[in-house]
């Protein structure tokens, strides 16, 4: 497989000869504004560019969307992806709203969905912990697997839960990718993993590769690749934690 992280949680996942296009977040730099009450008031959302042409990101074969916050589907990509193109969402309630965008195949994950060959299973996640977590509302991971290929796991926003440790020991996966920036609003904690859910991960899953994405493209990110990077120094994780920057892509 090739895993190329875009911006934020976007990916361009090449699997078992299938290109998967993942959470698109495909505005230019400062389309939108900051997320409210939490920190870079002064700064408009995405924080930085796309680091390859937006009609690149179009030619793919389908997109999974974990969920449909404006950091994992915008208008921008309603408007570049072609309508035609199989989408893949998490819940009745995304579908008729990417429907209403115009897309004609879109179909709810579940745990025993497939797409050419691959086997795509839905997994469960905590957008943040406590009352934040009842705000933000549903979303989802996806774990791909194939007889040509490592199982990869794409565990979406969320923080390290028992529902995480439940994927893990159940599909066993040989690469994980996990949003790791700490977002979070000024009060209520993280909504995504902080340094220390990513460290939970390594635990349970010690001989896996973990990508960290999600990491200082909209402003309420927390945890910068530098510090993550030192961290995964001090805990003894170098070989397993990837931090990418936005385009660097891995074979694995």
């Amino acid at each position: 497989m090739n895993i190329q992280l875009i911006r934020n949680a976007t990916l361009i996942v090449n699997y078992a000869g299938v290109r998967f296009l993942i959470d698109p977040f495909l505005a230019e730099k400062g389309s939108y504004p900051p997320f409210a009450n939490s920190l870079r008031q002064d700064q408009n959302n995405p924080l930085v560019d796309l680091p390859v042409a937006v009609e690149q990101l179009a030619q793919v074969d389908a997109v999974i969307v974990t969920h449909l916050h404006l950091d994992h589907y915008d208008a921008r990509a309603a408007e570049v992806l072609p309508l035609d193109i199989p989408m893949f969402v998490q819940n009745e309630a995304d579908a008729d709203k990417v429907r209403q965008d115009g897309f004609r195949q879109v179909t709810v994950l579940e745990e025993d969905s497939s797409f050419q060959g691959i086997s795509l299973s839905k997994t469960a996640g905590e957008h943040g912990r406590g009352e934040v977590l009842q705000r933000l509302g549903h979303v989802c991971g996806v774990v791909f697997r194939h007889a040509d290929e490592q199982t990869l796991y794409v565990a979406g926003d969320t923080v390290w839960y028992e529902g995480v440790q439940q994927a893990l020991d159940t599909y066993q996966p040989q690469v994980i990718v996990v949003n790791g920036g700490d977002n979070q609003f000024l009060q209520g904690g993280s909504l995504v993993m902080g340094k220390e859910d990513i460290y939970e991960v390594f635990q349970a899953a010690p001989e896996a590769t973990i990508i960290c994405v999600h990491m200082e493209a909209v402003n309420h990110w927390t945890l910068s690749r530098d510090e993550l990077r030192s961290y995964v120094e001090e805990k003894g994780m170098q070989g397993h934690v990837l931090v990418p920057e936005d385009g660097e892509s891995y074979a694995l």
